[in-house]
């Protein structure tokens, strides 16, 4: 028998690669979250990685058996693809190395093409099908009142996980307990990893919520978010440095999270590709950014036309002689 890799998808749950069984199911009873097990296929010209549910890159064979999830994903310089367009020949894609699996109906011509797998069948216990909302622990939901950096982009790519590291390496160094977290985006463990090295005592993202990416009903994601808040909320941090995956105006409900934790926000970064990005972001919201970050902030002529164009403040974070300035305005902004 061949034994099955688990992606880091499967990282809330109790799988093994000996303790389910497999069974092909129909497709009335797919859903968003269901563990499900691809026989991967021809890796020619692919994306052949997979992310073990320690944040491990391993390099996949054909044959190999994966265990993934179900989910949706609509990067807007990668790939576009979801679980609901699987067809009758049980084919799909990794959508990401973390095991988010669907089929792709839109691709970059700038990456390589995702793995491709056949439907092998749903992980399955005494005849019911494991799922990642299935496998959370119940706990008791409690309000949310930490101080959050949010930090927000135009665009998927756009520098937000590295200014993540930047200011969580910052906050620890002044000694605060820090916490780092992903509200949304398609599942990636290597983010949320980054965030740990970098000086956060704990890390959560959605997938700690049972979502293998944000990219799902207003409903479901109204019902994840508080769950992921109290895990958070349990570690009594000092401060939260929260990435909202993707854009606030890509379909990840990246609104919707700005808008549930919007009273504890106390400085908000923009990471923009741009400075003429940033004037789409002024035009969407209401609410300026404190600071720009990201490819719109990596020269002083670029500084310079973010400030022209939008009247807001902009810093390299890539520059060290940048990380003095940005503390003075973190530790205003949380009134250290």
């Amino acid at each position: 028998m061949i034994r099955p890799f688990l992606a880091s998808v499967t990282r809330i749950s109790d799988l093994s690669p000996t303790n389910f069984t497999t069974t092909a199911i129909g497709r009335d009873y797919w859903d968003t979250g269901d563990y499900v097990v691809g026989k991967v296929l021809d890796t020619r010209g692919h994306l052949k990685a997979v992310e073990l549910p320690d944040g491990r890159m391993i390099e996949i064979m054909e044959g190999d058996l994966v265990v993934g999830a179900f989910g949706n994903r609509v990067a807007t310089l990668e790939a576009v693809g979801s679980w609901q367009s699987i067809d009758e020949s049980g084919e799909f894609n990794a959508l990401t190395a973390a095991g988010l699996f669907g089929k792709v109906t839109s691709l970059s011509p700038f990456i390589s093409s995702p793995m491709r797998l056949q439907y092998h069948g749903h992980v399955m216990r005494n005849e019911t099908k494991v799922t990642m909302r299935g496998s959370l622990s119940k706990i008791d939901i409690i309000d949310f009142d930490i101080p959050v950096i949010l930090i927000v982009g135009t665009s998927m790519s756009s520098g937000k996980t590295m200014s993540g590291r930047v200011i969580v390496h910052l906050l620890s160094q002044m000694g605060l307990n820090v916490v780092g977290a992903k509200l949304t985006g398609a599942a990636r463990y290597r983010d949320m990893l980054s965030f740990g090295d970098a000086g956060a005592r704990a890390i959560y993202d959605f997938v700690d919520a049972g979502l293998p990416s944000s990219a799902v009903d207003e409903t479901t994601y109204r019902q994840a978010l508080p769950y992921l808040l109290s895990l958070i909320a349990r570690d009594k941090p000092d401060v939260v440095v929260a990435e909202a995956g993707a854009s606030p105006l890509e379909p990840y409900n990246g609104a919707i999270a700005k808008e549930m934790i919007r009273d504890n926000v106390k400085f908000k970064l923009l990471c923009a590709q741009d400075p003429y990005a940033v004037v789409g972001v002024q035009t969407a919201f209401q609410r300026n950014p404190d600071l720009v970050a990201g490819g719109a902030a990596n020269t002083d002529a670029a500084i310079a036309l973010v400030k022209k164009l939008s009247g807001l403040p902009a810093l390299n974070l890539m520059d060290p002689a940048s990380r003095e300035h940005l503390g003075v305005m973190l530790r205003k902004a949380l009134a250290i």
